[in-house]
């Protein structure tokens, strides 16, 4: 029987190819369609030469990762400009920068698909896939957008790590890690910056302001804070121990003290 147009096809029987290109021709919310296409047609000075990807953005990075980051959503003249998760904007020069310091990425900076840029057992993804109007989706888009990050969820059987940038991408992330089959732990998990939780008996999640030019103008969130989290990542990775800091952070809706 042929999958119903408003239903998922279950993704773990159809290809990375075919997700992506399932994900990069959504139309699913009118408002984010009219959006993304108008910013691509008007354009920004400074990239008026460019031709804007204007369709939603499928993650990127390494299908076999045991890192997944999860954001909001892509940056008018980012991403949506790029059509590469974090790609082009300031967000991206401080994401990628901690990635490269962490040794998930070969070099610290993102400007453009083909770059040559790549990412090492991690993988890039956010909870809305169309660049919003004043970067904030609506509740209705980010559920009607859901079916994306699930899919790429089960897909990503290898993720041993979750890092969810900023609040909305943290409770995103965890309604479709829910709505994936995975195991969500009781008391539901709070964001906080540096807050730390097991999903499961083999996933931990971490968590970050996101690096929004709010937050990092305003120091709110700093490189070195910023690069801390990943540190942490790839130490969890590891299995090696974690240094404890002052500090509390949540996990599995215990505190206990936070870690650098």
């Amino acid at each position: 029987m042929a999958t119903p147009a408003h239903q998922e096809a279950d993704p773990r029987s159809v290809s990375w190819r075919q997700l992506e290109h399932a994900i990069a021709h959504c139309r699913r919310c009118p408002r984010l369609v009219e959006h993304r296409e108008s910013v691509a047609r008007e354009k920004r000075a400074q990239y008026r030469d460019w031709n804007y990807w204007g369709r939603p953005v499928p993650g990127f990075g390494d299908h076999r990762a045991r890192l997944l980051i999860v954001g909001l959503a892509p940056a008018a003249h980012g991403a949506n400009r790029t059509g590469r998760m974090f790609t082009g904007d300031r967000s991206g020069d401080w994401l990628y920068d901690a990635l490269y310091a962490a040794g998930f990425a070969n070099w610290p900076t993102s400007t453009r698909r083909g770059d040559g840029l790549a990412l090492r057992d991690a993988f890039i993804t956010a909870i809305a896939r169309c660049a919003p109007p004043g970067n904030r989706p609506t509740p209705d888009e980010i559920r009607r957008c859901r079916p994306h990050l699930t899919g790429e969820i089960r897909r990503l059987s290898r993720v041993k790590v979750v890092v969810a940038l900023g609040q909305m991408a943290f409770d995103g992330f965890l309604r479709a890690w829910g709505e994936a089959g995975r195991e969500i732990p009781s008391p539901r998990p709070r964001f906080g910056h540096g807050a730390e939780y097991v999903l499961d008996e083999g996933t931990t999640l971490l968590v970050s302001y996101h690096p929004s030019q709010q937050n990092t103008f305003t120091k709110k969130l700093t490189r070195r804070m910023l690069r801390a989290v990943f540190r942490r990542a790839r130490l969890r990775l590891s299995g090696k121990a974690v240094r404890r800091v002052a500090g509390t952070a949540e996990k599995g809706g215990r505190r206990h003290a936070a870690f650098s």
